[in-house]
Formats: structure tokens, C-alpha cells, sequence
């Protein structure tokens, strides 16, 4: 038996985890060093088991996708569906992305939430997040994916909404739980669509025989991967479904971490990676997804623009950076798509546990001098630089690459995202708006995250006076993993290094058998020689500007603490508030169902109709005819030989006629 053959013990370690420390939390909540050993403990393990299928797969590359199946679930007639996973270059490369991030969350983790209560609570619900998201990923057919992609946004309810007591995080929590719900109905839509179609839910066989099944361009096509695309616009908050993940801010910041770099939102992406065929069939699909990516991108990155808090600044540029990789899965450029969502959660996972260096430290301070101050505000930062230099330059290394800079990750995976749209609005004009819109989110990318660092990092000191001598760096079980993060956001790039640069785009020719038969159907040809350097040239430029003019700017003028600071007026006020989309959405959506439930459901259906008019109403006649019954029965013998005469004489009456 190989080490691929034991690819569920990747799943079973972070199982054993929540269950141990579930245990501990009701029985031993003070065992924190035993919650510690077991709740990473657990991560690095499967871990380990992931490097190791990884390497298997490298010294014998298999031909077809390894199944491993477990125990037949679903038996009923044609419909045959077990419990099992599927090993293959995708899922191998999504494990290390995961297992591997995840372990530098959960130790990251153990100096973060040392001193809150629900320490063993919060570990349990951290391991059992990493056990759905992988069996996401290393589900072999849509319905053990939709088990990891159901309990991944259960456990995003539960850690979120970690300090419910607070009712601003306990309806966090429940934003996010309901918003992905409706992304939920169109990905079961679409695999009933799928079932009807192939009379199966296997990848292997459905993207197998997707080509002779199923019409290039065919309307069944074309629904199954917009009702896919339905799903991930939910888990991935893509517009119109991505306003609960600024939201999700409200829980831990080693939660956003892993919410947003290694779990959650990264299942839309790997989803239409995954089902490359499926979409590269349908080229209006493919054409939406490309669309509503880069819209998206656009869209958040202005957004950023104007946020205060730290977090909510990281988690607009989530759902921007989101955007690329479905700008880039929608082009036809699935490998470029996964290589951003790698680099991403390289620099994405730095800057929100740097973030959380930074509230940690503020907290540390603010907490000493019983100050009521906003940990998060960056308004009430600055010059942390001096107090906290390896975070500094930490982040200032996510920064560049999440701003594209070389030789930073992301400069490569972002530069392939744009060039295959610059490459595809050969065939269709319209990808070259989508290019556009690209090209300047990059640019405001570069200038909030350069606003972010300067807000935070340079200039005068605004947290106190007498908060200044209690801010120090994070221990070093918060900073080591900031630099391995910090290493791989710098050299992350090296994975799949084109060839003009001397590589040999190591990702692109590892995914290769999953994603040949998609990019052959929807045929790509990247940018070469001059154009590509243009290309590149003029996507280096751009995130130059960017960060030149968001340091300049932010730094040219005095920047005020929270409680001093004017409010924002004109468009600053609407950036700040998020163009007023969930006020929209409270007032055409919310609101309509809630009086549809409560004045028509509740009220006239329920009340009026079924207790009123069904229940009390059958309860009312009833009482009417005992009453009837009543004024008969008066108890005098007299009466009722009366009544049996009339009724007998009426009877003879009738039968003499």
C-alpha cells in the first residue's frame, strides 16, 4: 500500500484533534498545554502526510487520478456514490496549501488566543474546519465535495461568530452561514443537472465524458456551470454574494487567516479548476466567471480604499484578489489561477497574522493602561515601525508581492492572470475591458496596501503616550511562523517561473494532466516576445505608481487619532461605507422577506388561515353544535316522548307516500 493510499489520515489527524479537544473543552478547558500539543500537533501530522503523497507523486507521476474509496455511501439503484478520495497533482498541490498554511495558523494561534477562555473550544473548531476543507478538495465526486464545502460553512458560523456574546459577531456569524446557503442551492441545482445528464457524480467519469455527452456551447452546459459559478460566487464572495466576508472579521484574527488564505474562499477557485472541462465547454459561462472577476476585483479594490480597520482593509483586498483567480480560471488560464491562489495564501496569511501582531501588541497596550481605544484602527497606530520591525518588514514583503512587485509570488501569478485576458481579448474584444479593469485594481491594490502600511507602520506615533512603552513584538510562537509565511511570499514565484526568466513553469507542466483536457477544448495562446514584455513592463509600472503614490499620499498629510479624526464626507463617505451595498440589500431584500414572513407567513397564513380559520375555527363549530345539541337535551321525559312521536309520525308520513 502506498502513502496515497493513506491520504485519509491527512483527514483523520485534524479529525482526532477536534475531537480530543472538543472533549477537553467540556472537561478540561484548563489543559492548555495539552489543547496546544494536540490542536497543531494534529495540523502538522497531516501535514507530513501531505508532503509525503506529494513526493509519491513526484518520483512516479500517475497517469490517471488515484481513488481511494473508503466505504460505499450512497447505494441506491444507478445511483452509486461512496465515500471516497481522489489523489491526483490538483488535490496534492491544494493538501500542501493547506495542511501546510494551516499548521503556521494553528501554532500562530497559540499565542494569539492564549489567554481566552474558550482556548480548547477555539482549537476544536480550528482542526474541524481543516478536516472539511480537505475533504473538499480530496473529494472524489460532487457529493463528498459538497460535504467539505456544507462544513466548511457550518464551521465559518461557529468561528466567526467565536465571541457570540457580542451580538455584532454572533450575526457575523449568521450573515455568513446564510448568504453561502443561497450560493449552496445553485451547486445542487447543478449536480442534479449532472446526475440527469451523465447518471453519475464521479469526476473521473463526468469530465471524462463530459466532450461526447454534452454540446460545446449547449444550453444543459451552459446551466450546470453558471449554477456552479452560483455556488462559488457564495463560498468565494464574489458579487453579488461577497458581503459577508468583510463581515467575517469578527472573529479571531488567526480565524480571518485561515478563512481567507488556505480554507474557505479558495473552494470556488479550486471548483471551476476542478471542473475545467465543464466550463471550458461553455464559453458564455467562462465569459461570466472572467466578467464577474474582474468586476469584483475592481470593485473591491476601491472599497479598500477608504476602510480604517486593518482587517477590513486585508478582507476587501481578499474578495479583490479572489476576482483575479476567476478572472484567470475564466480566461481559460486555470494553472495561473491556482498558482495566485498558492502565492495568495502565502501573503494573505502574512498579512493577516501580521495584522494580528499588530491588534496584539495594541491590545497589550491599550489593555495596560485601561485605555477604551480601538486596537484595530489605523488611525491609531503609526510608527509601530520602531516597536515592531520584523513585522514591519515582514509585511512590507506581502506588500510588495501582493502588489505585484518583482521577485515578490505574486508579481508572477498576478502577470499570468493578465496576460491570458490580454491574450484572450484577441478572440473576444470584451476580455480586454476585463484586462482594463484588472490593470487598475493592481493599481489600487498597490496604493491601499501602501496607505495601510504607512497608516500603521511610518510616521508619528498616534496609540498614547502612555501606551507607547508597553508595544513590543509578538513571542516566538506568533513570529516564527510570520517568517517562513514571509520566505515564501518572497521566492513563492520560483513554482512556476516562465520561461523568459530561465524556469521551466514547474506548477504549469504538475497540473498539466488535470487541466489538459480543458485548455486544449478552450485553447489559450499566451503573449510571446515583445507583447509579453510589454506586458509585464506595464504591470510592474502600474504597481510601482501604485504603492509611490499611496505612501506619498498618506503621508503628506496629519493623520488624527480615531476620536479626533472629521468624519468622511462626499465619496470618501461612501467608499468608507462600502457604497451602501448591505443597506441596499437590507432594504430590497431583507426587509421585503421579513414582512413577507411576518405580516404575510406569520400572520395571515399561519395565524389567520391555519390557527384562526382551520384549528380555532373547527374548534368554534364544534362548540356551536355541542351548543345546538344542548338546547335539545333539557332533561324532561315529557319533551322527549314528544319529539319521538313527531319524528315517528314523520316517518310514517314518509313511508305512506
Amino acid at each position: 500500500m502506498t502513502i496515497s493510499h493513506l491520504v485519509w489520515l491527512a483527514v483523520a489527524f485534524p479529525l482526532a484533534g477536534f475531537l480530543v479537544n472538543g472533549a477537553l473543552a467540556l472537561g478540561r478547558p484548563q489543559a492548555k498545554g495539552l489543547v496546544s500539543v494536540v490542536g497543531a500537533g494534529t495540523l502538522i501530522a497531516a501535514f507530513g502526510v501531505a508532503l509525503g503523497v506529494f513526493l509519491e507523486l513526484l518520483r512516479q507521476p500517475p497517469e490517471a487520478p488515484i481513488i481511494v474509496s473508503l466505504w460505499p455511501w450512497m447505494p441506491v439503484g444507478r445511483l452509486q456514490v461512496d465515500l471516497a478520495f481522489q489523489v491526483d497533482q490538483l488535490s496534492s498541490v491544494m493538501l500542501l496549501v493547506v495542511t501546510g498554511v494551516g499548521s503556521l495558523i494553528h501554532l500562530f494561534s497559540i499565542g494569539y488566543m492564549g489567554e481566552d477562555p474558550g482556548y480548547a473550544r477555539y482549537f476544536s473548531y480550528l482542526n474541524l474546519f481543516v478536516v472539511f476543507m480537505l475533504v473538499l478538495v480530496l473529494g472524489a465526486n460532487f457529493p463528498v465535495l459538497f460535504i467539505g464545502w456544507e462544513g466548511v460553512g457550518l464551521c465559518s458560523y461557529l468561528l466567526i461568530g467565536f465571541w457570540f456574546s457580542e451580538k455584532a459577531n454572533a450575526d457575523a456569524g449568521k450573515k455568513a452561514f446564510i448568504m453561502n446557503r443561497i450560493g449552496d442551492f445553485g451547486f445542487l441545482v447543478a449536480m442534479f443537472f449532472i446526475w440527469r445528464a451523465f447518471g453519475s457524480l464521479n469526476f473521473t467519469d463526468v469530465l471524462a465524458r463530459a466532450p461526447t455527452v454534452l454540446q460545446q456551447g449547449g444550453a444543459l452546459v451552459t446551466a450546470i456551470t453558471l449554477f456552479l459559478f452560483l455556488g462559488c460566487t457564495g463560498k468565494s464572495a464574489q458579487i453579488p454574494l461577497y458581503t459577508w466576508l468583510p463581515d467575517a472579521m469578527a472573529g479571531p484574527t488567526p480565524v480571518s487567516a485561515l478563512i481567507h488564505a488556505a480554507t474557505m474562499v479558495t473552494a470556488g477557485v479550486y471548483l471551476v479548476a476542478r471542473t475545467n472541462v465543464l466550463f471550458a465547454m461553455a464559453p458564455v459561462s467562462s465569459t461570466v466567471v472572467a466578467g464577474i472577476g474582474a468586476l469584483t476585483a475592481l470593485f473591491a479594490a476601491t472599497i479598500g480604499l477608504r476602510q480604517y480597520d486593518i482587517k477590513r482593509v486585508l478582507a476587501y483586498s481578499t474578495v479583490s484578489q479572489l476576482g483575479y483567480m476567476f478572472l484567470g480560471v475564466g480566461t481559460g488560464a486555470y494553472v495561473s489561477g491556482v498558482f495566485h491562489l498558492v502565492t495568495h495564501a502565502f501573503f494573505k496569511a502574512l498579512l493577516f497574522l501580521g495584522s494580528g501582531s499588530v491588534i496584539h501588541a495594541m491590545h497589550h497596550a491599550y489593555h495596560a493602561t485601561h485605555s477604551h481605544e480601538d486596537a484595530q484602527d489605523m488611525r491609531n497606530m503609526g510608527g509601530l515601525r520602531q516597536y515592531l520591525p520584523v513585522t514591519f518588514w515582514l509585511m512590507m514583503i506581502a506588500t510588495l508581492a501582493i502588489a505585484g512587485i518583482p521577485p515578490f509570488s505574486g508579481f508572477f501569478s498576478k502577470d499570468e492572470i493578465l496576460a491570458a485576458a490580454f491574450a484572450r481579448g484577441a478572440g473576444q474584444p470584451v476580455y480586454y475591458l476585463f484586462y482594463a479593469m484588472g490593470v487598475i485594481a493592481a493599481f489600487l491594490t498597490a496604493f491601499y496596501m501602501a496607505r495601510l502600511m504607512a497608516m500603521t507602520f511610518l510616521g508619528p506615533n498616534r496609540t498614547g503616550d502612555r501606551e507607547r512603552g508597553h508595544l513590543h513584538e509578538a513571542p516566538w510562537i506568533m513570529t516564527g511562523p510570520l517568517l517562513v509565511l514571509g520566505l515564501l511570499s518572497a521566492v513563492g514565484g520560483a513554482f512556476n517561473l516562465p520561461g523568459f526568466l530561465g524556469g521551466h513553469a514547474a506548477l504549469e507542466h504538475w497540473l498539466e494532466p488535470v487541466m489538459a483536457r480543458g485548455v486544449a477544448l478552450f485553447g489559450l495562446e499566451m503573449p510571446q516576445g515583445r507583447t509579453e514584455l510589454f506586458l509585464i513592463g506595464g504591470a510592474v509600472l502600474v504597481g510601482v505608481v501604485g504603492l509611490v503614490a499611496g505612501f506619498r499620499v498618506t503621508l503628506s498629510g496629519r493623520i488624527l487619532p480615531a476620536h479626533d479624526a472629521p468624519p468622511d464626507t462626499g465619496f470618501a463617505l461612501v467608499l468608507n461605507r462600502k457604497y451602501y451595498i448591505d443597506e441596499l440589500y437590507d432594504r430590497v431584500v431583507v426587509r421585503p422577506l421579513v414582512w413577507l414572513s411576518r405580516v404575510v407567513l406569520w400572520k395571515g397564513v399561519d395565524q389567520g388561515v391555519v390557527d384562526d380559520a382551520a384549528v380555532n375555527g373547527s374548534a368554534r363549530l364544534s362548540r356551536g353544535l355541542g351548543w345546538l345539541g344542548s338546547r335539545l337535551q333539557t332533561g324532561q321525559v315529557g319533551v322527549y316522548v314528544v319529539l319521538f312521536l313527531v319524528g315517528a309520525l314523520w316517518v310514517l308520513s314518509a313511508v305512506a307516500r
